[in-house]
């Protein structure tokens, strides 16, 4: 298996944003918000919504969408358990693509559970 920096790309992506969000201040506190009310606590949990958005982006293989989910679903006390589960139906319902974007989001929960220096 490669080498995968989630941590690194993360931080490229939230680096190579600093202009966009200079120049589209607007749209880009637009997105904030959708995020929060999208991410916000309700009929389901942030944590179940976390785990739609990751399978989300392990089936649509968006890496900076694994990473960014994965972290969050640490954050919120997910368990490898819940990760493996929900990537199992992300494999049921994307087939081999998304079995590669289900390995990648397991190394990058590997790669997040260290502490970063």
């Amino acid at each position: 298996m490669s080498t995968f920096d989630h941590p690194g790309l993360m931080q490229d992506i939230n680096e190579c944003l600093v202009p966009f969000r200079k120049s589209q201040p607007d749209a880009m506190k637009g997105f904030g918000q959708l995020a929060q009310a999208a991410m916000a606590e309700g009929a389901l949990s942030t944590k179940h919504k976390e785990l739609m958005a990751l399978a989300i982006g392990v089936t649509q293989r968006c890496s900076g969408c694994i990473g960014f989910h994965v972290k969050a679903l640490i954050k919120l006390g997910t368990t490898r358990a819940e990760l493996d589960e929900m990537l199992a139906v992300c494999v049921y319902m994307g087939g081999g693509p998304a079995l590669m974007y289900a390995a990648e989001a397991v190394k990058a929960w590997d790669a997040l559970q260290a502490p970063q220096d």
